[in-house]
């Protein structure tokens, strides 16, 4: 495939850009991604997953005037390493295991802003997939289970039960 904007050298960059559900593909060559100001992974200005999350870190900062930094806050910091949160939000990067604990009230908002959720569930390998499918559906179960009990569906509450002491047994016997 060649370039779209020179038609002469072949498209090494593949940009998809999403704008208000519209979707545009560009399939450009490094010079003209240049002259366009693209990003080029690898170059000095190229975007990456730490400018997102900087991003993202500095949108938090900004209070309800739409200024950061209008009240002099504490400065959150690791023990362990001396990492800033501020510093943090410049380089997208921990300094140590311990920033999680250390920043943890900040980053779970963060989490749900990015992912939808604290909690990850990620691929599930074949080997074991079955166990840990039916570990899952079982606590999604589980959480219906004490809604139905709490808005005192029983018929549908012993149905869950016993879904879930099928589910039990067949672990039992993987």
């Amino acid at each position: 495939m060649y370039c779209q904007e020179c038609g002469k050298k072949p498209a090494t960059l593949h940009f998809t850009k999403i704008v208000n559900g519209e979707k545009t593909e560009f399939h450009i060559c490094e010079s003209c991604a240049r002259e366009k100001g693209e990003g080029i992974p690898g170059a000095p200005n190229s975007f990456s997953i730490h400018s997102l999350l900087s991003g993202l870190l500095d949108f938090e900062h900004m209070g309800s005037s739409g200024v950061g930094g209008a009240a002099k806050q504490p400065v959150l910091r690791c023990e362990d390493c001396g990492l800033t949160y501020t510093q943090f939000s410049k380089i997208g990067r921990f300094g140590c295991s311990s920033c999680y604990q250390a920043f943890a009230d900040k980053l779970d908002p963060l989490l749900k802003r990015v992912h939808s959720s604290t909690i990850h569930s990620g691929k599930i390998p074949k080997r074991s997939g079955g166990q840990i499918q039916c570990k899952r559906e079982i606590e999604q179960l589980r959480r219906d289970l004490q809604a139905k009990i709490e808005h005192e569906d029983f018929e549908s509450a012993a149905q869950l039960r016993d879904r879930i002491r099928e589910l039990e047994r067949k672990i039992a016997d993987l």
